[in-house]
Order: structure tokens, then sequence, then C-alpha cells
């Protein structure tokens, strides 16, 4: 009887690890492209950093990101249980914030065209220790900000998709995929900002294969963070952007995501439409603030000139 008994425990065990097994591959599925924008963001906000640092700050950053989902995904299950009418708006503030990082590092780019920033080669020709430590705890705090609105976006659709399951069942999938994703995401980036490092190990070796390898490598890493640079700006037009259509839609019911508007009869189509559309709404509310944030941070002899 007793070992008929844990029979039976152990293949509910079994059964129930498998649910939740399979209910975490349709989150991850269903999350698969802001997970490619938060891979894309990160990579670039933490590649420009000394070589022998790299490895440290990705370790830093994904440290951070892990803090955010122990904050993330409690407060996602309570809020999802108790004030569900909080989760939209939450989520639009973390849109506006992405619009906003997005919008301001294009008008940067197009304010300072040419001038490049020096800090950190001052500080490396200075010695300073110091100096080096605050750009990398800044960059560090920078890139955990900004995991932290994706990391929200992330588990927010993840809970929609094991939304009619019980609560524990949510909660170990959620936690299976905050773990999941930080382990996966954190460790391409580290294997990223790396591949120069590879590229010089290889060079050097007595090989010409590896030689041609290694030189390959070394062409295409700065070639990659150029592009994951302006992959990760358009990622915060487009998911901001995203979070703010599905806001308006759920709100206004004015249809703004097009979730519902198939305009053409190819679904790829309808996609690539309904992301330019994102994007859009993305780059108009980033600009909107950065110009009001601007305005209120206008230099005073500017102000005085003017009036």
């Amino acid at each position: 009887m007793t070992a008929g008994s844990l029979l039976a425990l152990f293949d509910d065990i079994a059964t129930l690890l498998d649910d939740i097994s399979a209910m975490s591959k349709v989150a991850v599925k269903k999350t698969a492209g802001v997970l490619g924008d938060d891979l894309a963001v990160n990579a670039e906000q933490v590649g420009n950093v000394r070589a022998e640092r790299e490895l440290p700050v990705v370790w830093a950053v994904a440290k951070g990101s892990l803090l955010n989902k122990v904050i993330i995904v409690p407060v996602v299950l309570l809020a999802s249980l108790f004030m569900p009418w909080l989760i939209t708006p939450v989520l639009m503030i973390g849109g506006v914030y992405l619009c906003f990082e997005g919008a301001e590092k294009v008008w940067h780019g197009l304010v300072h065209r040419g001038v490049k920033d020096h800090s950190q080669s001052q500080a490396l020709l200075k010695d300073s220790s110091a100096d080096l430590l605050k750009l990398e705890q800044k960059r560090v705090k920078g890139a955990i900000q900004t995991d932290f609105i994706l990391s929200l976006e992330i588990i927010v659709i993840a809970l929609s998709t094991v939304q009619e399951e019980v609560f524990a069942k949510q909660a170990m999938v959620l936690a299976v995929v905050a773990i999941g994703i930080t382990i996966g995401v954190y460790g391409l980036v580290a294997l990223i900002v790396k591949i120069d490092d590879l590229g010089l190990l290889l060079v050097k070796a007595e090989n010409a294969v590896a030689t041609a390898a290694g030189t390959f490598l070394l062409w295409f890493a700065p070639a990659l963070m150029k592009t994951l640079s302006v992959v990760g700006t358009l990622a915060m037009f487009l998911v901001g952007g995203g979070i703010l259509s599905h806001g308006f839609d759920h709100y206004a019911k004015l249809e703004f995501a097009l979730g519902h508007l198939h305009i053409f009869s190819n679904s790829f189509a309808n996609g690539v439409v309904q992301n330019l559309f994102n994007g859009l709404i993305g780059v108009a509310a980033g600009a909107l603030v950065v110009a009001i944030i601007s305005r209120f941070h206008q230099n005073p002899t500017a102000k005085k000139s003017a009036t």
C-alpha cells in the first residue's frame, strides 16, 4: 500500500514537472521577440568596456537582472490576483521609458555627431581606477534599469500564457522562465563581447586556418557590436511602441495594435506592418518625452538669449 502511494506520488510529480516544462516552452516561445530585443540591448550596453572587465560587467548586470526578476515575478503574480488593472499602466510607463531611452540616444548621436566619448581613454591615460570604476558602475546601472523594463514585459507575456492555470503552476512557470532567460541571454552576451579575444587567440596560433578565422573574428567583432547598437536602439522603439499600442488598444478599444486588422492575407506581412506601426508610435512617444525634458533642462543662458 505504501509502495503504491509512493509510486503514485512520483507519478504526480513527474506529470507536474512535465506540465511545467511544456508551459515554460510555450511561454518562452511567445516572448522570443522581446528576448531578441533584450539580447541586442544588453550586448550593446555592456560591450564598450575594458577587455579584462567585460565578463565581470556581464556578471554584474546578470546578477542585477536576476534581482529584477526576483522583484518582478512576485509583484506580477500578486498584481494579477488582487490588482489586475495595475499591470497595463505599469507596462505603459515602462514602454514610455524605453522609447525615451531610444530617442535620447538618437538625439545625442545627431547633436554630437562625430564627437566621441573619450572619458574611458582619458581615465586609462591618467591610470585613474576611480574614474574607470565610476564609468563601469554607470554602464552597469543603465543596463540593469533597461533590463528591468524588458524583464517586466517578458514576465507579463509569460504570465498571459498560463493565465488559466492555478496560482502554484503560474508561479513555477514564471520562476523557470525568469531563471532560464537570464542564463540564456547573459550567456550569449558573454560570448558576444569575448569574440574579439577569441580572434586574438586564434591569430597567434601557428596555423593558417586558425589565423584566417581569427582575422575574420577581429573584423566581425566590431561590426557585430555596431549592428547590435543599431538593433538595440530599434528594439527600444519597437518594444516600447508595442507596449504603448497594446495599452491604447486595451483602454480605448481603437485596435491600435492591429491585432485584429488582417490587412494582408500573409501573416508575415501583417507582422511587418504591425512592427512598423509600433516603431512609429515608439519614435513619436520618445521624441515627445525628449522634447519635454529638453525644454525643462534648457540652459539658462539659452533661455535668456531667447527672450
